[in-house]
């Protein structure tokens, strides 16, 4: 019997491995993105986002490598089921569509032996700290993974990007009250608002 953790790893280097030799452009995102530049290792899902007028070829792509590939009612993702784990495959992030900007700014880094693109780390806090609403305000994994990386991110462009989510906002305050987050001018004015 494989464990959670070991089922999902197995899944994350299926679906990478499928979608690179697919040519489907892709990069690992969410909490095994953050991992790979140093946070703690998430314990829940594995993400992927390929470009929103790629997802419907990824699809094909991942059944094709046998894969079970399922969509559910939300229409900016489908999952991918393998090894007892679940892929989410995201083409839309924060109600914005995947494109070639943010793929482009992915790096090729080894995770767990297999060379794949990983989202840039500061397009992963961004995803965080978006995610956060009413429904879903858990700062377990966000405050971990910020304080783990945060001399890799632009923290000004984070701010820029989150000012809309009031509580990406309260998060954001909470990280520069912590010392994670250093002072800049759009920091301090997102703060502000």
């Amino acid at each position: 019997m494989i464990n959670a953790r070991a089922g999902q790893q197995e899944a994350l280097k299926r679906v990478a491995v499928a979608l690179q030799e697919g040519g489907v452009s892709f990069a690992l995102a969410g909490g095994y993105a953050a991992w790979a530049y140093g946070a703690p290792e998430p314990e829940h899902d594995v993400d992927v986002v390929v470009a929103e007028d790629e997802a419907a070829r990824a699809a094909e792509v991942l059944t094709a490598a046998g894969l079970d590939v399922q969509h559910p009612p939300e229409d900016w993702l489908f999952k991918v089921y393998t090894d007892g784990a679940m892929v989410d495959v995201l083409h839309r992030v924060c109600g914005h569509s995947v494109g070639p900007e943010m793929l482009g700014r992915a790096q090729r880094k080894e995770v767990l032996s297999v060379w794949m693109p990983v989202s840039d780390i500061t397009d992963v806090l961004v995803g965080k700290l978006c995610a956060l609403n009413e429904q879903r305000a858990d700062l377990n994994t966000v405050l971990p993974a910020a304080r783990a990386v945060r001399e890799q991110v632009d923290w000004e462009r984070v701010a820029d990007e989150i000012a809309g989510n009031d509580l990406a906002v309260a998060c954001l305050y909470l990280l520069r009250r912590l010392g994670v987050v250093p002072e800049g001018p759009v920091v301090e004015r997102t703060l502000r608002l």
